[in-house]
């Protein structure tokens, strides 16, 4: 009888364990069903799923995606990164971008390239003959093209191939006369671009004090915007990279790296893949091979299984599923110390886009949030009181609730999880 007596007790117990009424709750609570919600819980000490449910379908990742392309980066980049290359012949100096976005950043700029050429004596060249990719990635809005995330992809990015335009200024002072003071005619009452050319138009009174707007990239604006800058020419040429050409170092990459996470930048995102390029070969830079090199040589997931078609996550043709989030999470994990990785993402309550989100004590959870329309994600690591490190990926797709609720709704688990294992 006492058999029988342990054998229900130990049910009980297991019926009401911390997974078993997670996996309830996902399964029956409207916070849950009344949407596409996937969830992955692993175990990293025990190496053993702990709650899967939705695991295996697949979910518009947004900016979760970033995950990827950190992780491909931890794979390639070096711990400073590729800022240009560069070949002398005879009086002149030649030289190509290598994807790096920091020349002259607005927010993190990196002073090497422009210490590098204002110290030379040769005249100087730009060629941007290593890339003839597209400005945009696969599945963007095309209507995003005013919006500062929409950055386009480039060679050699400038100022972050935006224009940053305050109620006092415009820089760089290159875009003043292309921009119009208009009486304000849109509800945002912010600056919007032509389309097709760099002319701005201005509200005269802005709503945000302060908006940054892409620009249209060429290599003759590249050069003048350099030009203004080290005040001595850059011409422009179109000569491809020769064999000889030497490669130039920049800033930390953690640096980008830490920006990239903590406030989910996307151009720094899609450079990355362009920098990994450059890394690997000198003459090209190709990113969307070096993304599927990622995904049949490292990360091995069948066409089936996933779809990588970009490196932030703008584009919606991006597709994952939480189990896939998690193994890219254990590889990252296995390959940065933890102390040096939770610095880089973003800590609920305290830093990046987890800012927001509610903890009662310190930090718990360090992780990647992606949002569209429709879409709230979260991936990465929440300490247990217990002292347990355990890998998370949480996605909602298919919502007409605002971005908000969702992420409360995220923290609420996560709560649970933190609170329960």
């Amino acid at each position: 009888m006492k058999y029988v007596f342990l054998l229900a007790t130990l049910s009980l117990l297991a019926s009401c364990s911390p997974a078993r009424r997670i996996g309830r709750d996902l399964r029956t609570k409207p916070a849950y069903t009344d949407h596409f919600t996937g969830v992955a819980l692993y175990d990293l000490g025990q190496q053993r799923m702990l709650v899967q449910h939705n695991a295996d379908k697949l979910f518009t990742p947004a900016s979760n995606t970033k995950l990827l392309s950190f992780y491909a980066g931890l794979l390639t980049l070096h711990d400073s990164l590729p800022a240009l290359r560069y070949a002398v012949r005879g009086d002149s100096l030649i030289f190509w971008g290598t994807g790096n976005p920091l020349l002259l950043h607005p927010d993190l700029p990196d002073t090497t390239a422009l210490a590098f050429l204002r110290s030379r004596s040769e005249r100087l060249f730009f060629s941007a003959a290593n890339y003839e990719g597209p400005r945009f990635g696969p599945g963007w809005a095309w209507d995003d093209y005013n919006d500062d995330y929409s950055a386009e992809l480039v060679s050699l990015p400038i100022y972050g191939n935006v224009v940053r335009f305050t109620n006092q200024s415009i820089s760089p002072n290159h875009f003043v006369d292309s921009t119009s003071t208009v009486v304000n005619t849109n509800v945002s009452n912010s600056v919007k671009r032509l389309e097709s050319s760099n002319q701005f138009k201005r509200p005269v009174t802005m709503r945000a004090s302060r908006q940054d707007v892409p620009f249209r990239w060429s290599p003759t604006l590249a050069a003048q915007l350099l030009t203004a800058t080290l005040h001595r020419p850059v011409g422009v040429v179109n000569q491809p990279i020769p064999t000889d050409a030497r490669l130039l170092r920049g800033s930390s990459t953690d640096s980008l790296y830490k920006r990239m996470l903590h406030v989910s930048d996307n151009q720094f995102a899609e450079q990355v893949l362009f920098m990994i390029s450059a890394e690997r070969r000198s003459d090209k830079l190709a990113p969307v091979l070096e993304l599927r090199r990622m995904i049949d040589s490292v990360l091995r997931y069948p066409a089936t299984s996933a779809k990588w078609v970009d490196g932030s996550g703008l584009s919606r043709y991006n597709l994952f599923t939480p189990n896939i989030l998690i193994d890219v999470l254990t590889k990252i994990y296995a390959r940065v110390p933890q102390q040096r990785l939770f610095a880089l993402l973003p800590a609920a309550g305290q830093s990046g886009t987890l800012r927001s989100m509610a903890v009662s004590d310190k930090p718990y959870v360090f992780a990647k949030s992606g949002s569209m329309s429709g879409v709230y994600n979260l991936s990465g690591y929440v300490l247990t009181r217990r002292g347990k490190t355990l890998l998370f990926s949480i996605m909602h797709n298919n919502f007409t609730l605002p971005v908000s609720e969702m992420r409360r709704r995220t923290s609420d688990l996560l709560k649970k999880v933190h609170e329960r294992f």
